[in-house]
């Protein structure tokens, strides 16, 4: 298998994706990033999984799970495809005059030990979806989501099993308690 880096490598060192350079505001026209480095391998090795397609049908694909508030370029989509085709996690049949994407056996069993993190990058799908839509973080989250990476990062180097779990649980209900919203008996 391959190593997660290397597809910065192959486009440039950039994921194709800018980040942000502050809460709400953008930058030359460039939305906020979308995906961590390797979702966006993940995420169309899945789609390709679904229906072998065409590097336009992705990019549509990818708009509509954000109902249209973001839309991968192009230029992000067909080297991550040259990349997947590469690793010989797809294969593309140029028949026709446009490549149609497969997924290979390899692309198979990559997806099926990666279940656990196609997972993830479809929470942070729903969550950059409300973000996309405008609903940016409020000063309080953005202090108490900085608060969380200096836990983690103040507790490197002590990660039994049991805690792993322990905060895996906690994050992973915490998101998702967010992605669900308020619920109706709460005042």
């Amino acid at each position: 298998m391959s190593d997660h880096h290397s597809h910065r490598e192959h486009t440039g060192g950039r994921d194709g994706f800018e980040k942000r350079p502050g809460p709400g505001r953008e930058r030359g026209g460039r939305g906020p990033r979308v995906f961590a480095p390797g979702d966006l391998k993940l995420l169309l090795l899945s789609l390709i999984n679904e229906q072998p397609c065409h590097g336009y049908d992705l990019i549509r694909q990818i708009e509509s799970m954000f109902d249209g508030a973001y839309s991968p370029s192009p230029g992000v989509i067909y080297p991550t495809l040259t990349f997947l085709e590469e690793s010989e996690m797809i294969l593309g049949d140029a028949a026709g005059g446009k490549k149609r994407y497969a997924i290979t056996e390899a692309g198979r069993l990559s997806l099926s030990e990666q279940a656990i993190a196609l997972d993830g990058v479809r929470m942070r799908i729903e969550v950059s979806k409300r973000s996309l839509r405008g609903h940016d973080r409020p000063a309080e989250i953005h202090e108490a989501v900085h608060n969380l990476r200096h836990a983690l990062q103040m507790h490197h180097g002590r990660w039994s099993p049991a805690e792993i779990l322990r905060v895996r649980d906690l994050l992973n209900n915490t998101a998702k308690a967010i992605v669900d919203g308020p619920q109706e008996h709460a005042e």
